[in-house]
C-alpha cells in the first residue's frame, strides 16, 4: 500500500490510532463495523511491511510468504465484502436495501479473487516505488471494473451529502492512484487510506452523535437526518 516498509509501518501505526479513536465513538452495532475499516486499513500496512522485509531479504521466506498471502486475503477477499455493508449501516433503514446489492457484487468479487489467491500462481515483487502483486484473473478487466463498483458505489448513492462527495472524492483518488501503480513511479495508497480513516473517525465523533442524542431522529434504529 505504501512506497516503503517504514513508510507502511508509520502509515499502519497512525491509521490504527485512528481506527481506536473511531471505535470509541461508535455506539450502534452498524457504527462499530464502519470503526473496523480504519484496523483492517491499519493492519493491511503493518502486514505489507513484513512483505516489504521479506522482499528485501530481512525475514524468512516462511513469514514473508504467509504476509503476502494474508495481505490480498484482506484486499481481495474482505474489503470488497466490509466496504459496502460498513457503509450501508450508516444508511436511514429504508435505504439500506440499495446498498445490498453492492455487497452481493462485493461477495462475488471476493469469491472470484480468492479462487485466483488459492490456485495461483502469486508473485510480489518490487517495481519502482511500490510492490507489485500477480495474480492471474480470469477476465482481469471485468473484476477489476466489479471491485471498484463495489467498494465505491455505495459511497455514490448514499443518503447522506457529505458521504456522496466523499464517495466523488474517492472515486476521483481511486483512479489516480491506480495510475501510479500502473506506472511504478510510486504507491500512496497508504496515504489515501490515512485520508478515509479520518473521514470516518469525523463521522462517527460528530455527525452520527447528534443523531444519538435521546428524541433524535434514528436514535431508535429508525431514520436518521441529514
Amino acid at each position: 500500500m505504501c512506497f516503503s516498509a517504514e513508510a507502511d509501518l508509520v502509515g499502519g501505526l497512525i491509521v490504527g490510532a485512528v481506527g481506536i479513536d473511531a471505535m470509541r465513538h461508535a455506539r450502534r452495532p452498524h457504527e462499530r463495523l464502519l470503526a473496523t475499516l480504519p484496523l483492517v486499513f491499519a493492519a493491511h500496512q503493518l502486514i505489507e511491511s513484513v512483505v516489504w522485509w521479506g522482499l528485501e531479504g530481512r525475514v524468512d521466506d516462511t513469514v514473508w510468504h504467509a504476509a503476502r498471502w494474508l495481505y490480498l486475503a484482506i484486499a481481495f477477499g474482505l474489503l470488497p465484502v466490509l466496504a459496502p455493508i460498513a457503509v450501508g449501516g450508516i444508511e436511514r433503514v429504508t435505504h439500506r436495501a440499495h446498498t445490498a446489492g453492492f455487497a452481493a457484487l462485493g461477495a462475488v468479487v471476493a469469491t472470484v479473487l480468492m479462487y485466483s489467491i488459492i490456485r495461483g500462481p502469486v508473485t510480489a515483487v518490487v517495481e519502482g516505488r511500490h510492490i507489485a502483486y500477480t495474480v492471474e484473473l480470469w477476465h482481469g478487466w471485468l473484476i477489476v471494473f466489479g471491485y471498484v463498483v463495489a467498494t465505491c458505489g455505495s459511497l455514490l448513492i448514499s443518503s447522506h451529502p457529505h458521504v456522496r462527495w466523499f464517495g466523488i472524492a474517492n472515486l476521483v483518488a481511486v483512479v489516480f492512484l491506480a495510475w501510479l501503480d500502473q506506472s511504478a513511479f510510486i504507491s500512496l495508497w497508504c496515504a489515501w487510506a490515512a485520508v478515509t480513516s479520518i473521514a470516518i473517525a469525523v463521522h462517527l465523533r460528530f455527525v452520527s452523535a447528534p443523531e444519538r442524542r435521546p428524541g433524535a431522529a434514528g436514535a431508535d434504529g429508525g431514520e436518521l437526518a441529514t
